[in-house]
């Protein structure tokens, strides 16, 4: 649980890209998340031939697997969150937020205190994924209309739970769809 917590810790360190919007441009948090997505890829094949100071302890401390990239794609997912929804900062804060804020606390919940599986996915709980739709839409409150954050967390606790490729790719994209539709339709 130590392990997951310190995963989920850095996990939400997806807030300081809300936060450096202050002193940067899109342009540069752009570049920013796109350039720790590359050097996250170059540290994890670096480690996988020798120690690196410091960035070995914490990859290896914080994986669930030999082959996890998760931070990798959550890098990955910020950059195309901020590509696809910049023109609307709420709008991406709001997904950002979800990911950052749902998906760190729902994993810590799920698994801690998560007994009831979910429907055609024993390995998430209905405990997860209520906290994932809590978290996510106290998070995205704070940036978008009530219906559109609690359709974007709902959309974002559903695709945590069933999405078949990474979440950390997945979750910022579908939370700011649905979140643009529903303050377009509204």
């Amino acid at each position: 649980m130590q392990k997951e917590i310190l995963r989920q810790t850095i996990h939400a360190s997806g807030l300081l890209f809300i936060l450096m919007e202050n002193f940067l441009s899109l342009p540069y948090l752009i570049a920013l998340a796109i350039f720790a997505a590359v050097i996250g890829e170059l540290i994890y094949q670096i480690d996988k031939k020798r120690y690196i100071f410091l960035f070995s302890k914490i990859l290896r401390c914080c994986r669930r697997d030999e082959n996890e990239r998760g931070f990798i794609y959550f890098f990955v997912g910020l950059s195309l969150t901020l590509i696809l929804f910049g023109q609307n900062l709420a709008v991406a804060n709001a997904a950002i937020l979800s990911l950052a804020l749902g998906d760190s606390l729902s994993t810590i919940v799920g698994t801690r205190w998560g007994k009831h599986p979910l429907i055609f996915n024993p390995r998430k709980t209905w405990e997860g994924s209520l906290t994932f739709v809590v978290a996510a839409f106290i998070g995205a409150l704070t940036q978008v209309p009530l219906m559109a954050a609690l359709a974007g967390a709902i959309a974002g606790a559903i695709t945590e739970a069933y999405s078949p490729v990474d979440d950390n790719l997945t979750i910022p994209l579908v939370v700011g769809t649905v979140i643009t539709a529903v303050i377009y339709f509204l």
